[in-house]
């Protein structure tokens, strides 16, 4: 494959950067079995997003004890509630592009760069792997979630051009 190129994969030719399928044409792209992972990939992320959610919106005792825990150890004692909304507000973001096939890619890079960040917390913080004593659930759902992330990413790397193309355009228009 030369540069400027995207792999359709599945046995599919090259094609230029430039006319490679994003969105909904990039899913319908696919082979029928990459497209069922897709779906099913993102269906666990906006799953795992949306459930978690009641306990940080809602301020849950246990949520509110990790944030603090997380804010405590920045150095910014006082500010669980803004982590801890922010952390839910750009999950449901994640939950809600990764759904929609035209905005799948920005919404599992999305799902990508907040399980890292939870998981680098989880090693290097207080928190620890285990912060609830229940054999790590919340630290192997994250770990499950990112990996879940990265095959939506792998299968739409045909589309990952394209997407960055329009992102340096947006970049250049500020």
């Amino acid at each position: 494959m030369s540069l400027g190129t995207a792999s359709l994969g599945g046995g599919l030719p090259a094609v230029p950067a430039a006319v490679a399928p994003t969105g909904a044409a990039g899913l319908a792209a696919l082979p029928r079995a990459a497209r069922i992972a897709s779906w099913l990939a993102a269906g666990w992320i906006a799953w795992e997003f949306g459930y978690y959610e009641q306990y940080k919106l809602t301020g849950n005792e246990g949520s509110v004890e990790l944030f603090t825990t997380l804010s405590t150890w920045l150095g910014t004692p006082g500010g669980e509630k803004p982590f801890r909304l922010f952390v839910g507000i750009q999950e449901i973001i994640a939950a809600v592009l990764v759904l929609l096939p035209w905005t799948r890619v920005p919404g599992a890079a999305l799902s990508f760069v907040t399980m890292a960040g939870a998981i680098f917390f989880h090693v290097v913080s207080p928190l620890g792997i285990d912060p609830y004593g229940d054999g790590g659930t919340l630290f192997k759902e994250a770990v499950f979630t990112l990996g879940m992330s990265a095959l939506i990413l792998a299968l739409h790397r045909h589309e990952l051009p394209g997407w960055l193309a329009r992102l340096k355009a947006a970049a250049g228009r500020s």
